[in-house]
């Protein structure tokens, strides 16, 4: 919380770039203004409308995402054109997540919304300062004149400071004076949000850090959860030839479907078996073993995912097939859910899900997170992937104890720019021929 361009965007940046968390998501109050009605436009159009009083904000829907949020839950929120001072037609679709910052003039003026919230922060910046900001914003980036924003702030900005906000700091848990600039405060909050975060992984019931992960794993055992293919000869011919960065792209192809095919075989074996007798053609018995659950469904993370399809369609018969795509918000740095098609009812399924590496596992902890989103038990998601980190695994494996994780290979270390090492390169681009652009792209973005 804090007043009008105190500074708080800032400040809640530069908390989520010194976590070091996976997957944050930062969520504006001003995403929940009111919808306004023709008299309340013609007002604002005039700078007479009062977008600092608790009367513009819809608390009610604010509240019902923050609640579906902490639950790890989707949810969509508005989003807000302050030129046109009207919210957009297409709305955002967020999870919840690690961690979930929340910022805005009026964050503490709610009580139903202060009980949400687990770290109250204040944001306190000198007035002069914050004028001139707010002058700097409102004309270059909102398209307002002069005279207008300097007869808002004196009218309702610098009134409702006075009366809704400055005093809500006595509700604050930290006050940062100088907003962004104050390094000692922000380091302060960023080492009660790790110690909380990693109560919380020892009790299972949260998303750990990934910083905390990067030392943690180090030397700990590989989770129940995990299983590796048998690293048989054939098996660890076939990664020579992938891993080889001279490999061709026909050949590695080929022996990538090969991989993949074993790895979809040895899958599914842990799928639910029971015992069924059946009678051969020399009129005998013969006892054996069924799939007792009706419905199988494949879900692939595009783009590198969808090239496991192939193997599992080849392999499961009549499988239905599912595609969540998920790419980082350069701006933010969330993880963001851009395209989902799920087969219907698919919440009384085992569900597979593919995607081709996975390093520091931010890509597939959203994609298990969206799979709960639809109804899907966590022991009945199963993730695979031809090659997995050790902090990956880990990550998954902290964050849903009871997702099944089945991988041909782990790597023992990820690089700087959090790249398996030795890893096998950017799947999507050798799959499929593409030049690999100066970044990881698709899911690996989000791992990045």
């Amino acid at each position: 919380c804090g007043g009008s361009a105190s500074g708080k965007t800032t400040v809640a940046t530069r908390i989520i770039e010194a976590l070091d968390v996976p997957w944050v998501v930062l969520l504006s109050m001003d995403s929940f203004y009111k919808v306004l009605d023709e008299g309340q436009q013609a007002l604002a159009a005039r700078s007479d409308y009062n977008f600092d009083h608790p009367d513009a904000f819809d608390f009610e829907l604010l509240i019902s995402v923050l609640r579906k949020l902490k639950k790890g839950k989707s949810v969509k929120v508005p989003v807000y054109d302050f030129t046109t001072h009207s919210r957009r037609r297409e709305w955002k679709t967020v999870y919840g997540a690690n961690v979930i910052v929340f910022e805005g003039i009026l964050a503490f003026a709610n009580k139903e919304l202060l009980k949400l919230l687990d770290m109250k922060v204040f944001v306190d910046t000198d007035s002069d300062i914050r004028l001139v900001r707010r002058l700097q914003r409102d004309i270059m980036e909102r398209g307002r004149d002069i005279v207008g924003v300097i007869k808002q702030y004196h009218k309702f900005v610098k009134p409702a400071f006075e009366q809704y906000i400055e005093p809500s700091v006595q509700v604050a848990d930290i006050v940062v004076p100088r907003g962004g600039e104050n390094s000692v405060a922000l380091d302060l909050i960023v080492q009660h949000v790790h110690s909380q975060l990693e109560k919380r992984v020892a009790l299972t019931t949260a998303l750990c850090c990934r910083a905390a992960l990067a030392s943690a794993h180090q030397g700990q055992p590989l989770p129940a959860t995990l299983s590796v293919l048998e690293n048989t000869p054939q098996v660890r011919g076939m990664h020579t030839i992938i891993r080889n960065k001279d490999t061709t792209r026909d050949e590695f192809i080929f022996y990538s479907k090969r991989l993949m095919r074993l790895l979809i075989e040895h899958a599914l074996s842990f799928l639910p078996l029971k015992s069924v007798t059946v009678e051969t053609p020399q009129g005998t018995t013969y006892e054996g073993k069924r799939f007792h659950r009706q419905r199988i469904t494949g879900v692939s993370i595009l783009r590198a995912g969808e090239t496991m399809e192939q193997a599992l369609t080849a392999v499961c018969k009549d499988i239905r097939l599912g595609k969540i795509l998920i790419q980082t918000n350069h701006d933010t740095g969330e993880p963001e859910l851009h395209y989902l098609r799920l087969p219907k009812e698919i919440s009384e399924d085992y569900v597979i899900l593919m995607d081709s590496t996975v390093s520091t596992g931010a890509a597939a902890m959203m994609a298990v997170r969206v799979l709960l989103d639809h109804d899907v038990p966590e022991e009945r998601i199963f993730l695979l992937s031809l090659l997995m980190a050790e902090m990956g695994v880990h990550s998954v494996a902290y964050a849903f104890p009871r997702v099944r994780i089945i991988t041909t290979a782990v790597d023992k270390r990820i690089n700087e720019e959090f790249h398996i090492i030795p890893g096998i390169g950017n799947f999507g681009d050798r799959y499929f021929g593409t030049d690999a652009p100066p970044a990881c792209t698709d899911s690996e973005a989000v791992d990045c």
